[in-house]
């Protein structure tokens, strides 16, 4: 993985410091060991900026735009800001959002180059809160945010006019010539010298519509539009007002779905003064309050890694309903939540993995909501979501990763939602045909074939299979015999793509004949290279068998055939000179790729046949290169915090390999204690006794002081409370006999 590693060690040595500092005099301050700065550069895609946890609003800088390189606005390797829009993504591959884009500055601006050098040294993040320093024009900006609110506060430092550009046509887009067209409509309104309300409606991933109420303490004395490009639709407004130097200017913008009037209300109800101390606090005590759920004892660094996960994690899904309870629905029907919640920016391709299990420990009382949300888009759309973003369907990636997510809620006992209602939302979305799955072709052939179905063939029979699995094990607890005895068998449709002679999953046409020629390195993407695969080639998809890796051992030729096919996945390099697609195959370790979401739970099948001390090597090889914490420590896109679950569930020592088992699977922690804090008053801890730089491998595991003679341990047992303890080696040994 390329590092720019002088500058950024300086940097994250700088931060840490920063962060020690103001931790050893802040005994119960976990927001102190968050560093919203990490995935900031390379391909993490994170935001630095300010938002509250599962926030409508995501406040933060932008350094560019109209490339892979700024899906979340800002790449922290750039040296200068083009201003703070309101709404951000979180480690996505895609970009969205980036609505209303604010600068101040002073004194005039040449050639239109609305943007600032900034100082590095001086910018400053932690949850619920940025800060940053616009060198050319002398603007300290500092951001908060509430639930649907953005605040900013603007300290003008220079004897210079001072002025706000409010764009109103900027967003976050794919080529810098969609910056002309992504707003299709757009009504302003300028109410009188201290409030403009409007709204815009856009298209870039999803086609949406937001409603805006922006408020600024102090009057403009003065308001000039730019001259709009060809093709664009919303104003640019460019705000003078009289101010002395050392004086400042709050902004505060409030966001709906729905309504001027419903933007308005989030201002009234959630940040009804000028108080920006007060909102900051707020949100920072929103942020301890979540992340004191767990507390760990390690190195300053590894409490860093730990919480900025949880707080990556956290971001999203985000609740974008009105404070009245009522948001935009798929098909831009009004719609009324009576919980007051509806959750958009689902990835569920990422996030069903290891995240959606996460949320079932750490924030069990989001869970039903999180449903009940999934449920309510099946109403309106007909199936469920796909790929989720402010309420709208963009049908990026496949599969449909909603099922597990709603089966494992079931499975594991949540009452907040009508199993029913939910199995029916779940058998209709594996029956009836729409974008991604056409399941006339797949009961046909039994598979997706390469000639009928063009673009990951491969990839989408087995993420199929396992959506298949989930819905055979809800019809089970539901007592539907014959669903169960139906989507069980399709739940094996991966084993018509299993080629016995290279041990690959392979595509197979209508005619039952295997792709030729083959290339098992070849990485394909639909977007941009074709293939049989997601995102990954054969060698990667190979081990897509979460529900069933005891038949995939059989298959392979037993244990012994498969630890050896499973070491070669770690020491092969690709000898292909035309590998298609890369830019999320990243992370690698041979043909692993960390960096993408199939290969997550690849490191923890070494235990099924046998063979622990590898999962537990390669976990401590995965942590020790591909989670540092510095800007570019991240070797992937976050993706909406399934990187960070990673993180999170393998520094406790166990992993979801089939998300809806009730079972995680050990593997070997990495901090030396965490004690989580459970629903009901319960603690589960888990201690690493002898862990260290050398001790990585785990000689016995304890449970509630009972020697595990198990790799796996259950969900209740978590739930429970109690004490799980790992007892760690230098010498790599065969556990769990």
């Amino acid at each position: 993985m390329k590092r720019k590693e002088c500058f950024w060690w300086v940097f994250a040595i700088i931060g840490v410091c920063f962060l020690s500092i103001r931790c050893s005099n802040v005994k119960e301050d976990y927001c102190c060991y968050v560093n919203p700065f990490i995935g900031n550069a390379d391909n993490g895609h994170t935001f630095p900026g300010a938002c509250v946890p599962f926030g409508m609003i995501q406040v933060s800088p932008e350094s560019g735009n109209g490339s892979w390189r700024y899906c979340s606005g800002f790449n922290i390797e750039d040296d200068s800001i083009m201003g703070f829009s309101q709404n951000h993504l979180n480690g996505t591959g895609c970009p969205d959002l980036g609505d209303i884009l604010i600068l101040p500055f002073c004194g005039d601006i040449q050639n239109e180059k609305y943007k600032s050098r900034y100082e590095k040294e001086h910018q400053k993040a932690h949850p619920g809160y940025y800060s940053v320093v616009l060198s050319d024009f002398g603007v300290e900006v500092e951001l908060t945010a509430t639930q649907r609110t953005a605040m900013h506060r603007y300290t003008f430092r220079k004897a210079e006019p001072t002025h706000i550009l409010v764009d109103l046509q900027s967003g976050i887009v794919s080529k810098n010539e969609q910056l002309r067209t992504h707003v299709i409509d757009a009504e302003v309104q300028l109410l009188d010298q201290y409030s403009i309300v409007g709204k815009n409606k856009v298209k870039m991933w999803v086609e949406r519509e937001f409603f805006y109420v922006i408020k600024f303490d102090k009057p403009y004395i003065a308001i000039e539009e730019l001259q709009p490009q060809e093709g664009e639709k919303a104003k640019r407004l460019l705000l003078s007002f009289d101010l002395k130097p050392g004086e400042n200017i709050q902004v505060k913008v409030g966001l709906s779905t729905v309504s001027i009037e419903g933007a308005q209300e989030a201002l009234e109800k959630e940040n009804p003064d000028w108080n920006f101390e007060k909102v900051k606090a707020q949100s920072a005590q929103a942020w301890n309050n979540l992340l004191s759920r767990i507390d760990v004892s390690g190195t300053e660094e590894q409490k860093v890694n730990f919480y900025t996960s949880i707080y990556h994690l956290c971001i999203q899904p985000n609740n974008i309903t009105d404070v009245d309870g009522r948001y935009r629905g798929p098909n831009d029907s009004i719609l009324y939540s009576p919980i007051g919640e509806y959750y958009s920016t689902l990835s569920l391709w990422d996030t069903y993995r290891a995240a959606h299990p996460l949320y079932t420990l750490l924030v069990p009382e989001k869970v039903n909501g999180f449903v009940n949300s999934m449920l309510s888009h099946c109403d309106t759309q007909g199936y469920l979501p796909i790929w989720a973003l402010w309420g709208k369907e963009n049908h990026c990636m496949i599969g449909n990763h909603a099922i597990p997510v709603i089966v494992d809620a079931y499975l594991k006992g949540y009452k907040g939602f009508d199993p029913e209602r939910a199995y029916e939302a779940i058998r209709k979305s594996s029956l009836e045909s729409h974008p991604k799955s056409d399941w006339e072709t797949y009961n046909q052939y039994g598979y997706y074939p390469f000639d009928l179905i063009p673009e990951e063939s491969v990839s989408r029979t087995l993420e199929s299979c396992y959506d298949d699995y989930c819905v055979a094990q809800m019809a089970k607890a539901l007592g539907k015999k014959e669903d169960y005895n139906f989507f069980s068998k399709r739940a094996r449709a991966y084993t018509s793509l299993f080629d016995p002679v290279t041990k690959l999953m392979r595509g197979k046409d209508s005619q039952g004949k295997w792709r030729e020629p083959f290339d098992p390195f070849r990485l394909s993407h639909a977007g941009t290279s074709g293939g049989d695969y997601t995102e990954g080639n054969a060698w990667q998809y190979v081990w897509h068998v979460q529900h069933d890796v005891d038949s995939l051992i059989e298959m392979m030729g037993g244990n012994k055939a498969f630890t050896a096919k499973l070491d070669s996945l770690f020491w092969l390099e690709n000898n292909t000179v035309n590998t298609g697609f890369v830019s999320d195959v990243t992370g690698l370790i041979g043909q692993y790729a960390h960096g993408n979401e199939p290969s997550h739970h690849v490191a923890y099948l070494y235990n099924y046949a046998g063979e622990f001390w590898k999962t537990q090597k390669l976990i401590r090889e995965i942590f020790d290169h591909f989670y540092l914490p510095v800007s570019d420590g991240l070797c992937g896109n976050d993706d909406c915090g399934q990187m960070s679950a990673w993180y999170l569930f393998s520094a406790m020592g166990f992993y979801p390999v089939d998300p809806i088992s009730k079972e995680y699977i050990i593997g070997a922690p990495q901090l030396k204690e965490m004690i989580l804090r459970l629903e009901g008053g319960k603690n589960f801890i888990i201690r690493a006794e002898g862990l260290s730089e050398e001790n990585k491998y785990v000689k016995a595991v304890f449970l509630n002081g009972k020697e595990l003679k198990r790799f796996r341990i259950f969900h209740h047992e978590i739930t429970d409370g109690g004490i799980l303890e790992f007892i760690m080696t230098d010498n790599p040994s065969k556990s769990f006999n």
